[in-house]
């Protein structure tokens, strides 16, 4: 009996839905036509894997394809990258991008592929900006008061990640460069374990997905200082956004689109970039999106590549003078 209700409460978390709702899309349309493999360089139900499952469920129908989803974490997302890499470039074998395809070239002085010429865009999917959260405890009100002390002690503040290298590492490097003060970074191994600092007052603060955090702020434990994006986030609507706070070049989100090897022919990846906006404009799919804390940006494949190279010059000049390095 223990065993049936421990099942039963997993199988209603909403990771565990996506993941099977999508597999049983996937086999209803294995038919016929092709079988299209996506890697998600993450764990099975993450964030990124909800994401993934979510918008190729509806492009599998659309396509009238079968679509796998196949997890390969490791490597900072190297393992799943160099995966698809290394496949045959027919666009039966994609991946899910995020910000790693902006920074890991920066990150890592060995790697044996180019995430700038080795992979091509075939759209975006979408994005959630990172809030920048302090101890509800602390006197910090606002952006203002954290730089102010952070310029007047040096040495006082610190700041945790969910890893070096990370999009949360990242964000406070640039949060910090923007804001001309200092403060310590604190690698952890996740967001959790770091959030668990801040909750405990170990930490000054953090820059994170709000999907992490929001029930904390919500609860009056943590204190949301700003969005680092241009839009507010429907997750914590009262919050300011950096912009407005008179800092634009300080936004950071995490991101996420679909890619594949080189080599693609353009007709196959037009046909898939069509079906991805299709999915990305279906209301169910932007609903479920959009519980998550993310923002649906459809757009083209060229939009998409535009958008990855501004990334990466971004993000090479925080890690560059940051003298960042993840191996």
């Amino acid at each position: 009996m223990w065993i049936l209700n421990t099942f039963s409460r997993l199988y209603r978390s909403t990771a565990v839905k996506a993941i099977v709702c999508s597999s049983l899309i996937s086999m209803a349309h294995a038919a016929d036509g092709n079988l299209v493999r996506i890697v998600v360089p993450y764990a099975a139900g993450g964030g990124v894997d909800v994401v993934t499952r979510t918008v190729t469920g509806k492009m599998a129908e659309i396509l009238g394809e079968t679509i796998i989803v196949d997890n390969r974490p490791g490597a900072s997302t190297n393992l799943g990258s160099e995966l698809v890499v290394r496949a045959k470039p027919d666009g039966l074998t994609l991946l899910t991008a995020s910000n790693t395809l902006a920074s890991n070239g920066a990150l890592f002085s060995k790697l044996t592929f180019d995430p700038a010429t080795d992979l091509v865009p075939i759209g975006s999917i979408g994005n959630s900006a990172l809030a920048l959260v302090v101890n509800a405890n602390s006197s910090y009100k606002t952006v203002a008061d954290l730089i102010a002390d952070g310029k007047a002690n040096p040495k006082k503040l610190t700041y945790g990640s969910a890893g070096n290298g990370s999009s949360s590492h990242l964000a406070g490097e640039l949060l910090k460069a923007e804001g001309k003060f200092d403060a310590l970074h604190v690698p952890y191994k996740g967001g959790a374990p770091a959030v668990n600092d801040l909750l405990g007052g170990r930490l000054t603060f953090m820059t994170i997905n709000p999907i992490e955090v929001a029930s904390h702020v919500q609860a009056g434990k943590l204190r949301a200082l700003a969005i680092l994006d241009d839009k507010p986030s429907k997750l914590l609507p009262e919050v300011p956004t950096i912009v407005k706070l008179g800092m634009p070049k300080a936004t950071a989100t995490v991101w996420w689109g679909l890619v594949g090897p080189k080599g693609m022919e353009k007709d196959r990846i037009a046909k898939l970039d069509a079906a991805l906006q299709k999915a990305l404009a279906d209301p169910e799919v932007v609903k479920q999106l959009e519980g998550r804390g993310a923002a649906v940006t459809p757009g083209s494949a060229a939009a998409f590549d535009e958008f990855v190279k501004a990334e990466r010059v971004k993000w090479t000049k925080v890690i560059l003078d940051g003298k960042i390095k993840a191996d």
